[in-house]
């Protein structure tokens, strides 16, 4: 699953989704969906509380903070064992910003943050989001941290093709019409799969989401903090309930905003997503609809022929691009503007941008600003410059879980199941869900339940309507925790916590200022 923020805010918070890549990776294609959740499925057991004497030099080393070059925050560089189970075969550096309490009120330690992903930047969110625009309280109190997850961005990235060749690899039709075009998408997930294994064959087998939150721990201890007090959005709640599953006695104050499943295996967690694509175009299509406007449609027509006229729009584009006046010579095909489409879908502020998109490229053959949604979402530069959000997200997300398809006719059994959760999206996210099965390194996670049994309360926010992380994810995982509290928005976008619901804001800063967790059942709207 791939990072996805609000494009309203600075990446905050997110499970992208990638057509041409990979949106989550899971379990063998075999593994029925059914197993998911049952008592088959192994809990995450906890760390040892002692912390084992290989590790000590990590857990005592002192960060040299320096000016970020952004004002009001400072950066440091911090060791952790490459490979934990064995501390003296090499080290990995990742970055950490801060930005220290502002006051007034008694500091109450170090609050870390992670938007998701994976592979969005924490450094990055934290400069240009959490630490200017968390609430005035609570950044008074606490310190700001964000550290980059290895592999991400500043520690140590994962790199798997240069600009040209993602731009070419981000325009590989994911709706394969014939055998030619099918060839053509595995032969793009193989060269993706290449380029990141040549790069960085040996950091590729220890990005997963374990160390990353045992990364976190060293933080922690650096920091001088007895406890993790901690928000994460998307994939940032599935790194929170996994630290918490392994240090369930050094679990001080979590916020798991947007939250992912870690129970269920690939096929289901992909399906579940595509549904969940589904739920917000339809409640884009409602809106679109009361537009005046409105592209597909028109003010007045029913919601389902917004589907069936952007179903129409997307064969068309499969057929003839559209110009687009890049510099590149780049067209709107299919696959760009469904990932414009899918980029549109996480926050509802977005809605209006996205109609007007629609219209240049309908009505005047301009696809130029479903081409910038879609660059927004890969984290492309105007000069053809990746962020390496997709390949972290890839790199991740393959050692976490096994593959959710093994072959193409696998996909092909599926497609049924896929498109009935999404006529508009469904074929081409089951094709993106074949990516892993080419990957170089094997997985070393598979899906189970995180209880995290002795830990302090944890809240866990869903919102009934959001794309990327459906909220029955967010009921699940709060069952399975032992201390969970679901704190549900009743809404549109993906997350909550900042995005305009004072019910939602004034319930989390009351659990992080005062340790006062939501009540039982609260719902917000």
């Amino acid at each position: 699953m791939h990072i996805r923020r609000s494009l309203r805010r600075s990446r905050a918070g997110v499970t992208l989704l990638s057509l041409a890549a990979l949106l989550l990776s899971g379990c063998s294609a075999n593994e029925p969906a059914s197993s998911a959740g049952s008592a088959a499925v192994a809990a995450l057991a906890a760390l040892p509380r002692a912390t084992p004497s290989a590790l000590s030099p990590y857990y005592g080393q002192k960060l040299n903070w320096r000016d970020c070059g952004v004002p009001g925050f400072q950066c440091a560089t911090m060791k952790a064992p490459l490979d934990y189970a064995k501390p003296g075969a090499g080290d990995i550096r990742l970055a950490v910003a801060r930005k220290k309490a502002t006051g007034p009120g008694k500091r109450l330690g170090s609050l870390q943050v992670n938007p998701g992903g994976p592979g969005g930047s924490a450094v990055g969110y934290l400069q240009q989001y959490a630490g200017i625009g968390y609430p005035a309280e609570v950044r008074a109190r606490y310190d700001m941290v964000a550290v980059d997850p290895r592999g991400v961005a500043r520690s140590e990235p994962v790199e798997c093709l240069n600009g040209r060749a993602m731009d070419a690899y981000t325009q590989t039709d994911t709706t394969p019409d014939d055998q030619r075009e099918k060839t053509r998408l595995v032969d793009a997930f193989k060269k993706f799969a290449e380029g990141c294994g040549a790069h960085a064959p040996k950091l590729l087998r220890h990005v997963s989401t374990v160390e990353a939150a045992r990364d976190m721990d060293i933080l922690r201890a650096i920091l001088g903090d007895r406890r993790l007090t901690y928000v994460g959005a998307s994939y940032g709640t599935f790194l929170g309930a996994t630290y918490a599953g392994l240090f369930p006695n050094r679990v001080g104050r979590l916020v798991l905003d947007g939250a992912m499943d870690p129970s269920l295996p690939a096929r289901r967690l992909n399906l579940d997503q595509t549904a969940g694509f589904e739920t917000a175009f339809q409640s884009f299509a409602k809106d679109c609809v009361r537009q005046a406007d409105c592209p597909l449609g028109g003010k007045g027509a029913k919601p389902a022929q917004v589907g069936a006229g952007l179903k129409a729009f997307f064969r068309r584009l499969d057929a003839h691009p559209i110009p687009t006046g890049d510099a590149g010579g780049r067209k709107l095909g299919e696959a760009l503007a469904t990932t414009g489409v899918i980029a549109a879908m996480y926050d509802e502020s977005t809605w209006e941008q996205l109609r007007e998109a629609l219209t240049s490229a309908i009505k005047e053959n301009d696809g130029a600003g479903l081409l910038a949604l879609s660059d927004s979402y890969y984290e492309r530069d105007p000069r053809g410059r990746y962020a390496n959000l997709m390949s972290a997200n890839a790199a991740v997300n393959c050692l976490d879980l096994p593959a959710a398809f093994d072959t193409p006719e696998q996909v092909e059994k599926a497609l049924p199941s896929f498109e009935k959760a999404s006529p508009v999206f469904g074929k081409g996210l089951a094709w993106a869900s074949l990516s892993c099965a080419y990957w170089p390194v094997a997985p070393t996670g598979a899906p189970h339940r995180i209880q995290a049994k002795g830990a302090a309360p944890i809240v866990v926010v869903g919102t009934t309507r959001d794309p990327a992380t459906p909220y029955p994810w967010a009921r699940s995982l709060a069952s399975q925790l032992a201390s969970g509290r679901l704190l549900t928005y009743d809404g549109d976008g993906h997350t909550a916590y900042g995005r305009g619901s004072a019910c939602i804001d004034s319930a989390i800063n009351a659990y992080l200022l005062r340790g006062t967790p939501p009540a039982k059942g609260k719902r917000c709207s």
